[in-house]
């Protein structure tokens, strides 16, 4: 939607082909249906978002950034706010505000949006875009942006089809894999459906088994972060989790990968083998159920009473030091083994896609075909949660959009239809 507004603010002829009944189908449950537009992070810090392959982002966020985004979304009728972590939001707090004043963006421009057509495939003479061939008909073109997402959330739209197009015209596909997605993991007895979420955890993961974990070296720790997680009876999500999950499936896929969730990282082991004793200390004859409610959230009691296997009824003064040596290790050190991600469909984002060796990060053109474009989930750009894979996406489809329609004019009228 950006790409072909921008394109139609320079004059051309612009037809947005839309496989949807309507344009923005994956903006809407974006951000939890909220559209978490962007982050107030500073530049270099959006870079780093975005692994080895931000610095590709430098030239088009040097044309069209943060400000200019807020800006236009403000020209458009949307007022917005910075939340926790500089996440940016619609001060409406709805993703479909975004969609209708981005259609708006586009009427007002001249653009033609024909929806429910599937693009089959994007045809080319003498290395030069010609037209798009769909399932219905043909359409000519002299410049094509392909701006047809991940395969992610495919009832949105987002079903892969640019992978398959981009590789037929002769472009690498770097391989595809689930990002930001809930990971599975052996069962958690004793933890109910709904599950639990923790705040101000650490989580390490290693690439190994539980069984092995004695045997970690620093060159096992896959990554490790602080903050928030969603535990369930068999599966690890939130904030924390989803950004750690990409290097996790990549792991998983040479070997075994497990989960160590450090419950107090505020505390050392001593501190808490010492805050330990003072509660037994205290407890007298109350059981270790209700002991464990002054150092817990109440859902994780049971999964500690079974993992440790001392009786939730035994009392303070039976409890022996061997049993608190136990329980400061699973506050400190409780482990899981990762089973398996969520598929690619169920991610928030696809990590891969076009290899942006072939795409110059100037104009976002096609290195290999003329008057080809790309721009957004696309292309072998993911990052972090937090609103910057949407900030790209805006950014490259601008880029794109600018790009193609000065290709376009650069053409001799002759050749061009303009569109």
């Amino acid at each position: 939607m950006l790409a072909a507004g921008r394109a139609a603010e320079l004059g051309v002829d612009v037809l947005l082909l839309e496989k949807m009944p309507e344009p923005g189908k994956k903006l809407m449950i974006s951000g939890k249906t909220r559209c978490n537009l962007t982050n107030s992070a500073d530049l270099d810090e959006f870079i780093s978002a975005y692994g080895s392959n931000g610095k590709f982002l430098f030239p088009a966020f040097h044309k069209f950034f943060r400000p200019e985004l807020l800006d236009l979304m403000r020209s458009i009728g949307i007022e917005t706010k910075v939340e926790r972590g500089g996440r940016i939001f619609p001060v409406s707090d709805n993703a479909s505000d975004v969609v209708d004043a981005l259609k708006w963006y586009l009427k007002i421009n001249g653009v033609k949006i024909t929806p429910g057509v599937r693009v089959m495939g994007i045809t080319t003479d003498a290395g030069r875009v010609t037209g798009v061939k769909t399932a219905k008909k043909d359409y000519p073109a002299t410049a094509v942006v392909l701006a047809t997402g991940g395969a992610s959330f495919p009832e949105t739209g987002s079903e892969g089809d640019g992978y398959r197009i981009a590789q037929e015209l002769g472009h690498t596909i770097i391989k595809l894999r689930p990002s930001l997605v809930p990971l599975y993991t052996e069962e958690i007895k004793g933890l109910d459906k709904e599950g639990v979420t923790l705040r101000n955890i650490k989580l390490t993961a290693y690439k190994c088994r539980v069984d092995d974990i004695s045997h970690v070296s620093k060159r096992m720790v896959i990554d490790k972060r602080f903050g928030e997680i969603t535990l369930t009876r068999n599966c690890i999500r939130g904030p924390i989790a989803l950004q750690m999950s990409l290097a996790i499936v990549k792991a998983l896929e040479s070997g075994a990968v497990s989960l160590e969730i450090d419950l107090k990282p505020a505390l050392s082991t001593i501190q808490l083998k010492a805050r330990l004793q003072r509660e037994f200390d205290r407890a007298g004859k109350r059981s270790l159920r209700t002991i464990l409610k002054e150092l817990l959230p109440v859902k994780l009691i049971e999964p500690l009473i079974l993992l440790s296997k001392i009786p939730g009824e035994k009392t303070a003064n039976q409890i022996n030091a061997h049993e608190k040596e136990k329980l400061a290790t699973f506050i400190k050190m409780w482990r899981l083994n990762v089973l398996k991600s969520f598929p690619l469909e169920a991610a928030m984002v696809t990590s891969g896609g076009v290899a942006l060796n072939e795409i110059d990060p100037g104009t976002m053109a096609s290195r290999i075909i003329r008057g080809l474009f790309f721009c957004g989930e696309v292309i072998d750009i993911d990052a972090e949660t937090g609103g910057y894979n949407l900030q790209a996406a805006f950014s490259t489809g601008y880029l794109a959009g600018e790009s193609a329609a000065s290709y376009i004019r650069s053409l001799p009228v002759l050749d061009a239809p303009q569109q």
